[in-house]
């Protein structure tokens, strides 16, 4: 387990639990952060036409319902571009879809915990599911698996890349707070390589990306919405909300 250090002259970053506003605005913008929410509206956001509301700023948060009526891409997008940067941004589970979803047991190698037969285990439990999503090509998990948020989904997925590489998509460890808690994200992108500090715990470290050395927004993902036979939010939905999201391009 590699700890977080409060050393913001080498990383750049730091963990505000506990600490006001804007005490919170003068040391990011001391260290040359810009703001990616203005904590009213979603200026600087590209809404997805069509939305209707469903991505929101309530109380002074970023809240999305996984309701959205927009067709194609639900997600919320930067409208700005980025290739090398440090990304603050804190979230939140609100609660749950509205029925169970399978949760398989993600290895440090990657791969599923299987039974006995090659079969993956996949224990039901409610779950909530978004991500960040980086320079439009990558995205890092939030959701409520027990390998914890910051997993690089599409990299651990891919079973044509090495298994080092898979397995550096793995968080090192479950560092995500309950449901209704916030957490904090720290993410260093630069070229192919990620690092995200979960709640002052380094979880995914420099990790290769294969195909991320390239420039695009920022994002918060979708996932999840209403099911047509039910009406109902079905499981893994966005039920998800954020705030204090800072930028710093390198």
């Amino acid at each position: 387990m590699r700890k977080f250090m409060y050393l913001p002259m080498a990383f750049g970053l730091f963990l505000f639990s506990g600490i006001c506003n804007a005490q919170e605005r003068s040391f990011f913008e001391s260290e040359g952060y810009t703001s990616l929410f203005n904590g009213k509206d979603l200026t600087g956001w590209v809404v997805p036409p069509g939305d209707n509301g469903h991505w929101s700023v309530i109380d002074g948060v970023i809240d999305y319902d996984a309701r959205s009526e927009a067709k194609g891409s639900k997600d919320l997008m930067s409208e700005k571009n980025y290739r090398n940067f440090k990304l603050h941004v804190e979230w939140r589970f609100k609660g749950y879809g509205d029925h169970l979803f399978p949760l398989p047991t993600i290895l440090p190698s990657g791969d599923y915990l299987r039974d006995e037969n090659g079969k993956i285990i996949e224990p039901p439990g409610p779950n909530s599911d978004s991500g960040i999503l980086l320079k439009g090509a990558g995205q890092a998990n939030l959701w409520c698996w027990s390998v914890g948020s910051g997993e690089l989904w599409s990299v651990r997925n891919d079973t044509k890349l090495p298994q080092d590489v898979r397995a550096g998509a793995v968080p090192k460890e479950n560092a995500d707070k309950p449901v209704g808690q916030w957490n904090a994200f720290d993410i260093i992108v630069q070229g192919n390589r990620i690092t995200i500090v979960n709640n002052g715990i380094t979880v995914i470290d420099h990790a290769l990306y294969p195909g991320l050395d390239v420039e695009g927004p920022i994002g918060l993902q979708h996932h999840g919405g209403v099911s047509e036979k039910t009406g109902k939010l079905n499981g893994a939905s966005s039920l998800v909300q954020f705030r204090n999201i800072w930028i710093r391009e390198l």
